[in-house]
């Protein structure tokens, strides 16, 4: 089966259009009260590996219900008016979910360089889930 776009350039096309925040400035904001953190990894990840303190999960599958007000599945979290910083194991789903949420009108949304991945092996502070 040949497909018309592939993941490949999905995620380029995503990156190209985002905000895309490097290890050393995301650091820096894990203690800003105006930045929620959003691991949108499977719970089985998180269970496993772990995640960022302070990280709200909000599971890449529900994500769009979670943030529309109109949605019955609808989480006050994401009305808080707060920057949205978006990380899964790779940086490739929360590159897709973050033109996403952008083409949806959330405000100030980007997502971590190299995702939880790289922030682990950088040996930066995680905690159990």
């Amino acid at each position: 089966m040949k497909l018309k776009i592939g993941y490949q350039a999905l995620i380029a096309d995503a990156m190209a259009h985002i905000e895309t925040i490097p290890l050393g400035e995301a650091q820096l904001l894990l203690s800003d009260p105006n930045v929620q953190w959003v691991d949108i990894r499977d719970v089985r990840e998180l269970e496993r590996e772990g995640m960022i303190a302070g990280a709200f999960h909000a599971p890449r599958g529900m994500l769009e219900f979670w943030v529309d007000p109109e949605s019955p599945y609808f989480k006050p979290v994401f009305g808080e008016g707060k920057r949205l910083l978006l990380y899964c194991a790779s940086a490739w789903r929360s590159a897709l979910a973050t033109a996403t949420l952008q083409k949806m009108g959330v405000p100030h949304v980007c997502h971590l360089e190299g995702g939880f991945t790289a922030w682990k092996n950088a040996g930066l502070p995680i905690v159990k889930k």
